[in-house]
C-alpha cells in the first residue's frame, strides 16, 4: 500500500519539534510525562516515556496510567497517521484497552506497535464500506534491557464520514 504524501508529512512531523507543541496544545499530561515518538513508519511506531518524578508511583516503579497513555499513542499515532488529511475525513475512537504487567517499568520504556499496515488497511475498509471498522492492536513495553514491562491490547474504531 503507498503512502499518502499528507501521511508522510505526519510521520515527519511527529517525531520533531512540532510534536512538542502538539502535546503541549493537546496533550498535556503525554507532554509533562515526556512522552517522544522514536520510530514511526507504515509499519510501526515506537513511543518512550522516562521513569521521572512525575510518571513514578509509590512502588518505586512507573504508574500504570502513564504506561497506558504510551500504548495508546503508539497505536494511536498510526491511526492518526493513516486518518490524516483522508477526504472524507475519518473519525477514531477507542473502544478497548487491556493491560498486562510482568515487570517493574523503571529507566526509559519504549512502547512498540506493528499493527501499522493493519491499520491503514482498516481504515480504508472504513472508507470503502462507510461502516464503523474495528481493529485490536498489541503494543509491548521494553525497559532498557530489552526485557518486556508490559503489553497493551488496544481496540480502534474507525468511521469515515458522509462527504
Amino acid at each position: 500500500m503507498e503512502l499518502s504524501k499528507k501521511a508522510v508529512s505526519f510521520m515527519k512531523m511527529a517525531t520533531g519539534f512540532k510534536f512538542r507543541l502538539f502535546l503541549l496544545r493537546d496533550l498535556p499530561m503525554g507532554y509533562l510525562a515526556g512522552l517522544r515518538v522514536k520510530e514511526i513508519t507504515m509499519e510501526k511506531c515506537v513511543i518512550t516515556i522516562p521513569y521521572k518524578y512525575l510518571t513514578k508511583n509509590p512502588f518505586r516503579s512507573m504508574y500504570f496510567a502513564c504506561l497506558a497513555m504510551a500504548a495508546e499513542m503508539s497505536t494511536g499515532a498510526l491511526g492518526v497517521a493513516a486518518t490524516f488529511g483522508q477526504k472524507p475525513s475519518v473519525a477514531m475512537l477507542v473502544k478497548g484497552i487491556e493491560g498486562e504487567f510482568s515487570k517493574k517499568a523503571v529507566g526509559l520504556i519504549s512502547f512498540t506497535c506493528t499493527d501499522g499496515a493493519k491499520m491503514f488497511e482498516t481504515v480504508e475498509r472504513s472508507k470503502l464500506s462507510g461502516e464503523g471498522e474495528t481493529i485490536t492492536c498489541l503494543s509491548i513495553g521494553t525497559d532498557e534491557t530489552g526485557d518486556e514491562v508490559a503489553r497493551f491490547k488496544l481496540t480502534w474504531s474507525f468511521k469515515a464520514r458522509k462527504p
